[in-house]
């Protein structure tokens, strides 16, 4: 008979002996029962608010240990027991094939208890967007780490004719070897040690292949072990076959044979954990792989690129995991940089002069951590730092910016890497161009200049103007010699040769003729652009000094070259948004901007207004003029806002100053607010009175203000919102366009509410709690989806097109008030007004209509609703700041911290029904397991009766 039939003989006898028993229905029912509870109770699923299924595998090393041992504590042992062994060992048939056998069998009621847990996976990929990659992967590894258990269980019972002695014995071993990688045997070591105890580890291994990554060096160490402890079971029992007197020489061949085995196994798990390149991320987008963005600013190396990690042997266990999840991400930097990155690993404890230039030179200082067990408490001084290095330029990063914590409760806490390849490339983009700027400006532009100044002759211009124009004009000599003659000045009269040029520049930018009072009928020009191709900016005249326009020049130039830091202008009312201007300021430069002078900042890339409150004409013709020159304004706006305190809410209205100028564009925000069955919770403090005392809680509850905007909500074929897993809207309006206005430019769609969405004008936004509980809020009207989030780009006709510049209207008004004559604002030269009429195609207008979405408050209470810290509405908006700057590289790493997909929100009795679907679907494939499975039995009685009557 051929071995692979002797073999599936022997599993499927195993297979029926496990069915004609109560063992496998009580091996199913046990692991589907704890499975479920685990992951439904003990992880929390729905109040973790996260679309994955990591909790089925959380506990998975720990119960397959029990599980496993339970499972093979009889399979030798009653075999030694009942007398049925000497029969095997007397066989003519290689012993191997009784190992496998019985091994393949164990795995097969392994594979169905495994199958029986898949409506867990399925469900969340209906209530949630699912990523499977991660789901294969744990499902791989849980196989993989069940047949190691296996395997080990069978070498124990083959060495006891006692069942429990073999279900303990079982036990202790497999517990060894999930113990080897486990905190509670690591914290005792450095972070050396700790990483080769890890590497030895079952637990450790089936964690980082549960992340969603699948390693050659992972897949090998399980297989090695089952191969490994098969070959001990094969050879323990070949040894009760040998007689005192057998042949010595064949008994030797088989000791060595074992025990190369073993000593390859081992070696080939050492070697193998050099290599980092045979892997496979099997995670949507990529999570735990280089991105081409990263790729992208390592070919931009010149020189050598220093990355550096300080980090402690003796460090804070919650930290002490981490450090070798960074050191492999540095270590593929240097792979992926084909010898452009130089990586070091160090202890500063151990290398004082080492520690000595780190202290002095980049101020990086240990973080005193207190660390206590059941005996002691005490404070370690650790390094978690990375140091990133490329010529005199440098950035550090610590832990804080490194790792993110999210608590379940006050003595839960989960420790992790918040996205470190987008903390490494972000420093890296920093020195990189820290380190291009320090030389010539125009070296980090690809192509040739052209610098136009139109402007009118001499007697036409007052006389500050001439004296400013001599200063641009020496400037534009200094900077043409700078760019090696790659900048190409044009100095142009748009009256000459009978006003062509006015003409030209009237129809392509909008310029009109200037003045410097209401009173004059003089006119003169003085515009400047800076254009490379099509592409073209104009360069404000600001305090017309030869200093700010050398500023505004660099500011221009630095539009069209690369590697820049670009800033961007917010203007704010009362809200808080300290938070977002933390969260932009580690790439972006945010400076302030209250636009009373009527323009905007010249260094400004983008204008962004963040709940504008009554903007006068002044500050609306800053916005509108920035807009016509060919800039992006965004807007969070909208006709409420909301005052949120510990103790209060309430909304009332609030006038932007922008909505006749927003109408003229064709963009309208209703005055109502949008309410969506599809929300987040909303965290409020209940006091109960439980025997008479006041007890606080915090009680999530249903909330159609706080917008739920997830799957077709958001514009999957645009960068900004095609990576984000979700947004919360807080307190929206309905967005409304004016499809004629419209009808020339593109418009993109980025936010929409659901379909079940309504609207309303009631401002009480309160939640109603009585003592029957929460009211619940009724849908009334038409429930459709509205528009939250916009793009409009294109061509726009100035607000302001046909009148004259409110700068003059205002000096000329304050001047007659203080009693001058029209002959002094004649004389004065101290604001040039100008309207341009029209912008280019490049202008846009980017709206989010909610004042409050990424106001400090509703982040921290978006944070509270979700355990952790609440980064997605930021996300939304510094990817926004990147498309508009067309800088999509690390938005697109950026994107990638957001494998974390939040579920959508949904009452407890619908949480209920998805629990008790699972139960019911885990005891219906029991049930199903069963009538097959007597089915078998049945079929194979009446072939036995058949046998013998014939």
């Amino acid at each position: 008979m051929q071995p692979k039939q002797t073999v599936l003989r022997i599993a499927n006898k195993e297979i029926s002996l496990f069915f004609s028993s109560p063992i496998a229905y009580l091996f199913l029912a046990v692991f589907a029962g704890v499975t479920l509870f685990t992951f439904f109770w003990g992880e929390a699923f729905f109040a973790r608010n996260i679309a994955d299924v990591r909790p089925l595998f959380e506990w998975m090393p720990l119960l397959l240990i029990f599980l496993a041992s339970t499972l093979t504590m009889r399979m030798w042992s009653e075999e030694r027991r009942s007398g049925t062994l000497e029969y095997v060992l007397t066989q003519p048939v290689p012993l191997w094939h009784f190992v496998v056998g019985k091994f393949l069998g164990c795995v097969a009621l392994l594979v169905i208890a495994l199958v029986i847990t898949l409506p867990l996976p399925i469900t969340v990929a209906i209530i949630g967007d699912l990523d499977w990659g991660p789901v294969v992967a744990g499902y791989l590894a849980t196989l993989l780490l069940g047949a190691a258990y296996l395997s080990m269980g069978l070498f124990v019972s083959s060495r006891s004719d006692n069942q429990i002695v073999s279900l303990i014995c079982a036990v202790a071993l497999c517990g060894v070897f999930y113990l080897l990688g486990s905190k509670i045997i690591t914290d005792f070591f450095g972070t050396t040690a700790s990483e080769w105890l890890r590497l030895m580890g079952t637990g450790s291994r089936f964690e980082s292949i549960t992340r969603g990554v699948i390693d050659l060096r992972d897949l090998y160490y399980y297989i090695s072990l089952i191969l490994v402890f098969l070959a001990l079971n094969t050879f323990s029992l070949e040894r009760e076959r040998w007689a005192a007197t057998g042949n010595k020489q064949y008994h030797q061949g088989w000791r060595t044979l074992t025990g190369l085995l073993l000593i390859n196994a081992l070696g080939a798990n050492f070697w193998l954990g050099q290599i980092n390149q045979l892997r496979v991320d099997a995670t949507q987008g990529n999570q735990y792989s280089i991105s081409s963005a990263t790729q992208h600013y390592l070919k931009q190396l010149q020189e050598p690129l220093l990355i550096r990690g300080y980090f402690s042997n003796k460090t804070h266990p919650l930290l002490a995991p981490l450090v070798p999840q960074i050191r492999d991400l540095i270590k593929e930097y240097e792979i992926e940089s084909q010898g452009k990155v130089r990586v070091e690993f160090i202890d500063p404890v151990m290398n004082p002069e080492l520690e000595q230039e780190a202290n002095q030179k980049y101020a990086i200082q240990p973080v005193p951590f207190q660390v206590s067990d059941r005996y002691q408490a005490s404070v370690v001084n650790s390094y978690f730092n990375v140091l990133v290095q490329y010529g005199n330029e440098y950035q550090v990063l610590g832990f804080r910016d490194l790792i993110e914590v999210k608590a379940s409760n006050e003595s839960d806490l989960d420790v992790k890497l918040r996205n470190p390849e987008h903390d490494l490339t972000r420093a890296i983009k920093k020195v990189l161009h820290s380190y291009q700027s320090g030389g010539n400006l125009f070296d980090t532009v690809k192509g040739d200049l052209v610098f136009n100044v139109y402007v009118s002759a001499d007697d036409a211009l007052p006389q500050q103007l001439q004296a400013f124009k001599r200063a641009v004009e020496n400037e534009a000599k200094i900077q043409q010699e700078k760019s090696a003659n790659r900048l190409k000045v044009n100095v142009i009269d748009p009256t000459a040769d009978g006003g062509k040029v006015a003409e030209q520049i009237a129809q392509d930018y909008g310029f009109k003729p200037m003045a410097t009072n209401l009173f004059s009928n003089e006119r003169f020009y003085f515009y400047m652009t800076l254009a490379q191709g099509d592409q073209a900016v104009q360069i404000p005249l600001d305090d017309m000094s030869a200093s700010s326009f050398e500023r505004n020049f660099s500011s221009a130039v630095k539009r069209f070259a690369s590697g820049f830091t670009k800033t961007v202008a917010m203007v704010t009312s009362g809200a808080q948004f300290n938070q977002l201007e933390e969260f932009l300021g580690a790439e972006l430069n945010v400076v302030r901007e209250d636009l009373t002078d009527g323009s905007v900042n010249g260094e400004a890339d983008v204008l962004f207004l963040a709940a504008p409150n009554n903007l006068n004409e002044k500050q609306l013709f800053a916005v509108d003029q920035f807009l016509m020159q060919g800039g992006t304004v965004i807007a969070a706006t909208s006709p409420y806002a909301a005052s949120l305190s510990q103790r209060s809410l309430a909304l009332q209205k609030q006038e932007s100053g922008m909505k006749a100028w927003l109408a003229h564009h064709g963009i309208e925000i209703d005055e109502k607010l949008v309410m969506d069955k599809q929300n987040v919770p909303f965290p409020v403090p209940v006091t109960r009175n439980l025997g008479g005392f006041s007890v606080q809680e915090m009680r999530m509850l249903d909330y159609p203000y706080f917008i739920d905007v997830r799957g077709a909500g958001l514009q999957s074929e645009n960068a900004i919102t095609n990576s984000l897993p979700q947004v919360t809207m807080a307190w929206a309006s309905p967005v409304v366009l004016n499809a004629e206005k419209q009808k020339d430019r593109k418009v993109t769609e980025l936010l929409r509410s659901s379909d079940k969405s309504w609207l309303s004008g009631d401002m009480n936004i309160v939640p109603q709690i009585t003592n029957d509980g929460v009211t619940p809020y009724i849908a009334t009207g038409e429930q459709k989806s509205h528009l939250l989030g916009v793009i409009t780009q294109g061509r726009f006709d100035s607000f302001f097109a046909g009148k004259e510049s409110p700068l003059l209207k205002q000096e000329s008004t304050a001047e007659n008030a203080d009693g001058n004559s029209a002959e002094k604002n004649e004389a004065s030269t101290n604001t040039v007004g100008s309207v341009i009429q029209h912008s280019s195609d490049s202008a846009r207008i980017i709206l989010f209509s909610s004042n409050d979405f990424l106001s400090d408050p509703v982040i921290s209470m978006a944070s509270m609703a979700n355990g952790g810290q609440y980064l997605n509405g930021l996300q939304l908006f510094a990817n926004t700041l990147d498309w508009a700057l067309e800088d999509e590289g690390l938005m697109s790493i950026r994107a990638r911290s957001n494998f974390n997909r939040t579920l959508p929100a949904m009452e407890h009795g619908t949480q209920t029904f998805w629990e008790y679907l699972n139960y019911g679907l885990a005891l219906l494939a029991l049930l199903i397991v069963g009538f097959v499975q007597h089915r078998i039995k049945r079929a194979r009685e009446q072939q036995y009766q058949q046998w013998l009557a014939s």
